[in-house]
């Protein structure tokens, strides 16, 4: 059964969390190696959920299993090092937590009933809030309350989505599971004011966790304050879960004939949260939580992508696929940073090319990565979101859009220069290793594999993932 890609993380997790550390970083190396080939197994269709009542291999839910796992693999080697240099008591409760996290996003990819996907979504939460607070100072406490509070309660606005989807089933005299897949089947027949309703609790309480704005206050505190493999798995791998289930709710609108409402709102959604980004990454002072605005714009540009529709879906999924593999390599990236100069503020770095010449070229390739130039992936996406737009005829939003890019660009690119070649007379504190520097140029490579080659079963899937809603590069 697929679900073992649940419960072997979660069961792993109880034992580390009794553990020694050394053998509790085995078993997460481990795991995250099983839990891959579990994920390419189910990804090729060798074995499916089970529990069909509750769980689906979705396209996109198979998407998303399989971009979680992988880079939870090199954020997992990487973390082993990582964790022994920053000397940290509590490593049981991470390794623990984080193999918990990634039984919950597991279980997101996999859910098929609305109140199962909700049950994963707030277990994500709660699985990842003692990551945040793993350091245990007044500002790590300060994030992990705002975390699991805003996002509870944004939680609880998407459990009220999904009573409004189910009244919209009543009114309509439907009787059928409550299952994603069940309810596309008869979704021209649900009643269509309560699906608008549902689907506006359900954007604002899973964008909450999505990070899109103005829901997205929690987010930058969060990646901030949680180590740095954590961050990574934060933002490379939650927002994700988060976006799932404002992907399948905007497939019931889709099929509902209702498109045109919640893509409106996606486009909206989208565009705010790249220009509240453009506003704040401009002046910040720290390089984590400039990563962290940079991850809510892209978040921004996935929305936008499948708002638009058409051949910008298709953009959108690239671009889910790549903003992961890249920005988890920069987090990663910045523990290095971290470790070597003590300190998570931009003015206290400097000249990071000669002083940590390898974790500069992940930094640097990063950065130009994540801001869309070749040879990475999102060079490609956002061309095809920028195409698809037009073909769509909506010429103010694509304006937008490419404002909001130039400007995150601008403002961006002068604290990373001032990273890298700016002034810095001490010594670093920790060297650089193999271990903490391969993770980084392994996922920035994938990310340059995919854009020039990308496996045909790869490509269908995200064909299949955007077909239900018109996407694809015909589109």
């Amino acid at each position: 059964m697929l679900e073992f890609a649940c419960l072997i993380p979660l069961f792993t997790g109880i034992f580390a969390m009794f553990l020694p550390v050394k053998l509790g970083r085995m078993i997460l190396v481990v795991t995250a190696f099983l839990h891959l080939q579990l994920s390419i197994f189910g990804w090729m269709g060798k074995i499916t959920p089970g529990l069909t009542r509750y769980f689906s291999a979705t396209p996109e839910g198979l998407l998303v299993l399989l971009v979680t796992s992988f880079i939870f693999l090199f954020i997992s080697i990487y973390a082993v090092s990582y964790m022994s240099e920053a000397d940290i008591s509590s490593e049981p409760i991470y390794i623990g937590c984080t193999l918990f996290f990634l039984s919950s996003m597991s279980m997101v990819a996999l859910a098929d009933h609305l109140i199962v996907l909700w049950i994963a979504i707030e277990a994500t939460t709660l699985m990842s809030a003692p990551l945040i607070f793993l350091h245990r100072s007044k500002s790590a406490l300060e994030a992990t309350w705002k975390y699991v509070l805003i996002c509870s309660v944004g939680i609880a606005l998407a459990l009220l989505g999904c009573f409004f989807i189910v009244l919209a089933m009543d009114i309509g005299n439907i009787h059928v599971p409550i299952t994603f897949s069940s309810l596309a089947s008869v979704a021209d027949r649900l009643d269509p004011v309560w699906l608008k309703a549902g689907f506006i609790f359900t954007i604002i309480g899973y964008g909450t966790k999505m990070g899109l704005a103005p829901m997205h206050t929690w987010l930058p505190d969060a990646h901030s304050e949680a180590p740095s493999p954590a961050s990574a798995l934060l933002s490379g791998a939650l927002l994700n879960c988060a976006f799932l289930g404002v992907y399948r709710s905007h497939n019931l609108l889709y099929a509902a004939g209702l498109g045109d409402f919640s893509s409106n709102l996606l486009i909206g959604f989208g565009l705010l949260s790249m220009l509240i980004a453009a506003v704040f990454i401009y002046n910040q002072t720290g390089y984590k939580r400039m990563l962290a605005y940079s991850s809510i714009e892209n978040m921004g540009i996935i929305a936008f992508g499948v708002g638009v529709g058409g051949l910008a879906t298709y953009g959108a999924m690239l671009h889910l696929i790549h903003h992961s593999l890249i920005k988890s390599s920069l987090f990663l990236s910045s523990g290095n940073i971290l470790l070597g100069y003590g300190s998570k503020l931009i003015d206290r770095t400097g000249n990071l090319a000669k002083l940590m010449p390898k974790t500069f070229a992940s930094f640097f390739a990063g950065f130009a990565g994540i801001s869309g130039f070749p040879p990475f992936g999102i060079f490609i996406s956002e061309i095809l979101i920028i195409l698809g737009a037009f073909q769509q005829g909506r010429h103010i939003s694509i304006s937008v859009f490419i404002f909001a890019l130039v400007v995150i660009f601008a403002g961006a690119s002068r604290l990373v220069m001032r990273m890298s070649f700016g002034k810095y007379e001490d010594e670093i504190l920790v060297q650089e290793n193999f271990v903490r520097v391969a993770p980084s140029y392994a996922l920035l490579l994938a990310s340059i594999i995919l854009c020039v080659w990308m496996p045909d079963s790869l490509y269908q899937t995200i064909l299949d993932a955007v077909s239900t809603i018109g996407g694809g590069v015909n589109g």
